[in-house]
């Protein structure tokens, strides 16, 4: 690939709001060459690589503890291939059979509304699955995200694997069939809304959520406009958006839709580039959910400087809350104040924040601040080291807070001078390193995205324009 000078979308250079972080300029450029930033990708690209089985394509959803296989964990490892392909840490005939070999499974495994014994039903796929069958692990839910995050992967490996060969013509036939066979319009227990989840035992039934709030529900929604199968209605993207209003606001900078957690900023990013193209929200905002993720960024920098938790290490080079691994669920004194921790949780400013930080929460949000975010991923590497970066990159999280080896541990240990470190790495926070950090050294994946018919199709249902979408396909 060749070195590009990176610069923020024209929307991204609105005038600051008073009291507001500075932005870069037009003419600001990074290196995207960055041996840190470089060796970090290609750490965690092989964790992809060596960690999933080769012939059925099931990540699994952490290791080293023995764990099951993540939907959404093989979404972002379709996707992470074809950067691998790029990149020349793999060539282009592995990235295909590794492909192949997980479309095959995911397209044969089979469906049906048995509690088990099947991946999915009605094209949708469980949360999780049995690391050695495929097949639906205990009684998860089917979940419309992590189908969403693979069906992502999907999409991708369709609009990348664009050669003549019957190899890649195969590919593309096989993404055609996973996603079109996915009935979006049946996963809506409460109209207009898309649910979250449904269970086939006592005969079937949904979960109690919707997709409600901003978050990364945006690809749903995308992803469901663009079916040429079983689409959303028209208004799908209008009676999600229609509620967004109580979440508009400027807590700890600039004025943006907040949703705590990073990831909500980040996951949908991943394949669509939002850079410039508007909705009628964000046309009546002013700006772009790209410019929307960089002020959701800024303020978690906001928040760590100003520390209201009282955490050790936060500050404007140690931040970064997201959903992530913790030490576990327990309350226990520090330095005479009552703390409650917790295990895996999505954190955010003032939401569940109990010390713990993730560098995905960082990597994740590179391509809207690197100025900020790569600075504090080198920092967090400095101060810390091989304790918490190892041969696959970052380990999934560390509390600098959390000191007391007394403490009823569910992951990690306690190291002297560090505090807790977990032991695993996350599929789903490691995806996010490797993609937004192609995006931003790149935009390679937006790319190829920008190729894909139903992708297009999705973004123009829910009203966007402009930008990239002026463009001829």
């Amino acid at each position: 690939m060749q070195r590009r000078t990176f610069a923020l979308g024209s929307l991204a250079l609105l005038g600051c709001a008073q009291g507001a972080a500075p932005r870069p300029t037009e003419s600001s450029s990074f290196d995207r060459d960055d041996p840190f930033i470089a060796e970090l990708q290609e750490r965690t690209f092989r964790w992809f690589w060596e960690q999933t089985p080769a012939d059925t394509g099931l990540t699994p959803d952490r290791w080293p503890t023995p764990t099951f296989c993540s939907v959404a964990a093989v979404g972002f490892a379709l996707t992470v291939y074809g950067v691998g392909a790029e990149r020349g840490w793999i060539s282009r005939a592995q990235a295909l059979e590794r492909t192949l070999n997980t479309l095959r499974f995911f397209h044969d495994a089979p469906q049906g509304p048995s509690e088990s014994g099947v991946i999915g039903h009605r094209g949708f796929f469980y949360h999780f699955l049995d690391a050695r069958s495929g097949m639906r692990f205990g009684q998860v839910e089917l979940s419309s995200i992590d189908t969403t995050l693979l069906l992502g992967g999907v999409l991708f490996a369709q609009s990348y694997f664009d050669g003549a060969s019957v190899q890649e013509r195969e590919v593309r036939r096989l993404a055609d069939d996973i996603y079109s066979r996915v009935e979006w319009s049946w996963l809506r227990p409460r109209p207009p809304l898309v649910g979250m989840s449904w269970k086939p035992e006592a005969g079937g039934r949904f979960g109690i959520s919707d997709w409600d709030v901003y978050n990364e529900g945006a690809l749903v929604y995308v992803l469901g406009l663009g079916s040429p199968a079983h689409p959303l209605p028209d208004g799908a993207w209008e009676a999600w958006t229609s509620r967004f209003g109580p979440q508009w606001g400027a807590r700890w900078g600039e004025p943006h839709l907040q949703f705590p957690p990073l990831f909500g900023h980040q996951y949908s990013h991943i394949w669509v580039d939002f850079r410039g193209i508007q909705d009628a929200l964000m046309r009546g905002k002013g700006a772009d959910y790209f410019e929307n993720s960089r002020r959701a960024t800024y303020a978690q920098q906001a928040y760590a400087i100003a520390n209201p938790g009282g955490f050790r290490a936060y500050g404007a080079s140690v931040f970064g809350l997201t959903a992530c691994d913790g030490p576990g669920d327990f309350i226990r004194e520090v330095d005479g104040r009552r703390r409650e921790f917790f295990s895996y949780s999505a954190r955010g400013p003032g939401d569940r924040d109990d010390g713990t930080l993730a560098p995905t929460a960082l990597a994740g949000s590179i391509p809207f601040a690197p100025e900020i975010t790569i600075p504090a991923l080198k920092e967090i590497h400095r101060r810390y080291g091989e304790t918490i970066y190892t041969n696959y990159g970052f380990l999934d999280s560390f509390n600098p807070t959390l000191r007391d080896r007394g403490a009823n541990l569910l992951h990690g240990r306690i190291v002297d001078g560090v505090g807790w470190v977990d032991g695993d790495y996350l599929g789903i926070d490691q995806g996010p390193i490797v993609c937004m950090i192609e995006n931003w050294r790149s935009g390679f994946i937006w790319k190829v995205m920008r190729r894909s018919a139903p992708m297009r199709r999705g973004l123009e249902r829910a009203g966007f324009s402009g930008g990239w979408l002026a463009a001829a396909p």
